[in-house]
């Protein structure tokens, strides 16, 4: 992978295709800020891996920022900020992008990124290696109610199920894969569904595209009914569910900040 051409997306959204086409379907979408590896090059399209989660997806070519593997590694090593505005606008490279919840901004406590990538913004952002509780993590859920249904999609104004559940631990600290069919093998298996606590991923034995964020009581958050919602646990009814367990019960100190 080190030989390969990188690239950072410097644009508010771009859409992450399954085939080298710009009317393929959409398998994912890069944020602004977000970094990854260019596989292969078709025509007018570039098939690129996204360091966050490894998917694979083909952009426009013209969407394609090229960097250094000296500046890709130097934003490996960066605490970058996140944004946790819904939308925002930031003043980089002497002009205004307007960017959305969860993108990357080379924003850093160290001075590793170069002078011309310093950005001005006022928004809210978040450290990306924080991790956070489950109180937190409710609200960042509630930026993403009513977020219309989206194949692909992983922003307030259009998401799918995997993207919802990864995009709210992403702002909570947590790395997790971008689809509900590898989302259920991450953290830890709760054995016993009456044992779960509040942020735990629930999973529907019988539809793997179908997962929920666990709210406590009767209440669960996801993609339902064309929408991100909440819901209880009437509507999700008595199929055989499994379910894990992303959040550390309690922070400490040293796990403030990931291993990795």
């Amino acid at each position: 992978m080190n030989e390969n051409p990188k690239g950072i997306c410097r644009l508010s959204v771009v859409a992450m295709r399954a085939n080298p086409k710009n009317s393929s379907d959409l398998v994912s979408e890069l944020l602004f800020g977000e970094h990854y590896s260019v596989l292969d090059e078709k025509k007018e399209m570039v098939q690129i891996q996204l360091h966050f989660d490894n998917s694979v997806g083909w952009i426009n070519k013209n969407q394609h920022t090229p960097i250094s593997e000296e500046y890709y590694n130097q934003v490996n090593l960066s605490d970058y900020k996140l944004c946790i505005d819904l939308s925002g606008t930031i003043f980089f490279q002497k002009k205004h992008v307007h960017i959305l919840f969860g993108s990357v901004l080379p924003i850093a406590t160290n001075e590793l990124f170069k002078l011309e990538e310093q950005v001005a913004f006022n928004g809210e952002s978040k450290s990306i290696a924080q991790k956070r509780e489950f109180e937190y993590l409710k609200e960042v859920m509630k930026k993403f109610l009513n977020a219309p249904f989206l194949p692909g999609g992983k922003t307030p104004f259009g998401i799918d199920a995997g993207g919802f559940i990864q995009q709210v631990f992403k702002v909570c600290g947590y790395k997790l894969p971008r689809t509900i069919e590898e989302q259920r093998k991450c953290g830890h298996e709760v054995e016993n569904l009456d044992e779960m606590t509040p942020g735990d991923l629930v999973f529907s034995n019988n539809n793997l595209k179908t997962g929920y964020i666990f709210l406590g009581g009767d209440e669960y958050a996801g993609v339902y009914g064309g929408e991100v919602k909440k819901i209880g646990s009437i509507e999700i009814g008595d199929q055989p569910w499994s379910a894990r367990r992303i959040l550390l019960k309690k922070l400490i100190p040293e796990q403030a900040h990931p291993i990795d």
